[in-house]
């Protein structure tokens, strides 16, 4: 159930993030949205396997995850500039707090760095479905709107 739960979480945020890109009108928003997008796909990718929903494919599934590891380790950089936009999600607390986030960042990087050589199969995606989820999770619940 909570495998499911991560998955459902991981397809809505990716439906509804194209959509806030709208009318954005800061470049230095847009860029951070499309960073964070991407990793939205790359998870999408992962959740749709370890749903059954697509077949499990290990090449796949590793390119995912250091996929996510390359975005990740660029999210401090895209937050670098304390810019906000009325579409923008972002909560000031990164900025007061930029060692933590940047941390938080990090730890999502080394978590999917990791699962982009150990994922073998498709038992391996619930595991690694949670442990990017709880990730995600212990940023956007204190970064995120």
């Amino acid at each position: 159930m909570k495998r499911r739960c991560i998955a459902a979480g991981v397809i809505l945020a990716a439906a509804t993030t194209a959509l806030a890109h709208q009318g954005v009108q800061s470049p230095a928003v847009k860029a951070r949205m499309h960073g964070m997008s991407a990793i939205a796909e790359n998870l999408k990718t992962l959740g749709m396997m370890a749903r059954g929903a697509t077949a499990f494919d290990v090449d796949a599934a590793r390119a995912a995850a250091a996929a996510i590891a390359t975005h990740a380790s660029t999210v401090p950089e895209l937050f670098e500039a304390n810019e906000t936009d009325p579409m923008s999600k972002a909560r000031p607390a990164i900025w007061t707090n930029f060692e933590d986030f940047r941390a938080k960042a990090s730890v999502l990087e080394s978590i999917a760095d990791g699962l982009s050589t150990s994922i073998t199969t498709p038992e391996d995606l619930g595991p690694a479905m949670g442990s990017l989820g709880a990730s995600c999770n212990s940023c956007h619940s204190i970064y995120r709107e």
